[in-house]
């Protein structure tokens, strides 16, 4: 029953994102029939190509048309590669998850640790230190720390590719880049959940008890310090996605994140729409599966 309830809202979100996306795209600056004919092309030309597109027609008529073909699955064919959409996204689709998991792993690996170990030394030197770490990652611009990394490990050190992708070498310097934003939120958030679950009465029973202190923390703590962590990484997935545009294009990764730049520039108006759509509903699907995830730590969550 919930997950049917969490599926229904999903669907005037779904509608909702469609028609921002399309309209946004349509305010983009250009003629995509220009663009497309060439500057020297007639304007008999042009507007032939207009014609041929759709794009002649109202904008209401464009959205409904586009709207019941995506409906079908049929995102249209790019302007520019002239395949189709969804082969061209599908294509790309697979590095920028790669991206975005290994992006994750090392945000919760080194988040949950560091936030941790800076709850258990509270007010110690390390604390300190946490406290740094956090400012500096969540507020470090990306190009400026892939740019850093790239000049110690690729030209410096010459242990890591400075771009490409294919291998796990390729993939280390990416996701460190993506990884530290939100590596920084999630150790200062572990920090506040495991401290506040230290004074709960049961801790102090267990602690009554005699338990040691590592099993307090990793059997009875980090549990129930868990639900807030894994709300925000809901969110953080939809910060990797808007940051994996500036990541994937300094290293050269051929991901879906890069294809929308591309198709910004070249006003290829079916890419964008069907590049933008995808990365919606996998922000979607990947809050989904955050309350579920939620709601089985937490039952009460299923009966609000």
């Amino acid at each position: 029953m919930y997950l049917a309830r969490r599926l229904l809202e999903i669907i005037p979100v779904l509608f909702a994102v469609t028609f921002i996306v399309f309209v946004s795209v349509r305010l983009i600056p250009g003629d995509p029939a220009r663009t497309i004919a060439g500057l020297e092309a007639s304007a008999e030309t042009v507007r032939a190509i207009r014609e041929d597109l759709g794009l002649d027609q109202p904008l209401l008529s464009q959205y409904v048309v586009f709207l019941k073909n995506a409906i079908g699955g049929d995102l249209g064919e790019s302007y520019y590669y002239g395949t189709e959409v969804v082969d061209e996204v599908l294509r790309r689709f697979p590095a920028t998850l790669l991206l975005a998991i290994s992006g994750l792993a090392v945000s919760v690996l080194v988040g949950m640790f560091v936030g941790t170990l800076s709850a258990v030394n509270k007010g110690s030197l390390m604390d300190r230190g946490t406290l740094i770490f956090a400012i500096g990652g969540i507020s470090m611009p990306s190009f400026w720390l892939a740019l850093i990394l790239i000049i110690i490990f690729a030209v410096k050190l010459q242990w890591l590719p400075a771009g490409g992708y294919g291998t796990w070498q390729h993939l280390v310097l990416p996701a460190i880049t993506l990884g530290l934003f939100g590596a920084g939120t999630i150790a200062r958030l572990t920090r506040s959940s495991v401290l506040e679950v230290l004074r709960q009465d049961y801790v102090r029973t267990a602690r009554s008890k005699g338990l040691p202190g590592q099993v307090i923390l990793l059997k009875h703590a980090l549990k129930n310090a868990l639900i807030p962590v894994i709300t925000v990484l809901g969110l953080q997935l939809g910060a990797f996605l808007s940051r994996a545009v500036v990541t994937e294009t300094v290293f050269g990764w051929p991901g879906i994140a890069r294809l929308t730049v591309t198709a910004v520039l070249d006003r290829d108006f079916p890419l964008i729409q069907g590049t933008v759509l995808w990365l919606a509903i996998v922000f979607i699907a990947a809050n989904l599966l955050v309350d579920l995830v939620y709601s089985l730590i937490d039952p009460r969550i299923r009966y609000a």
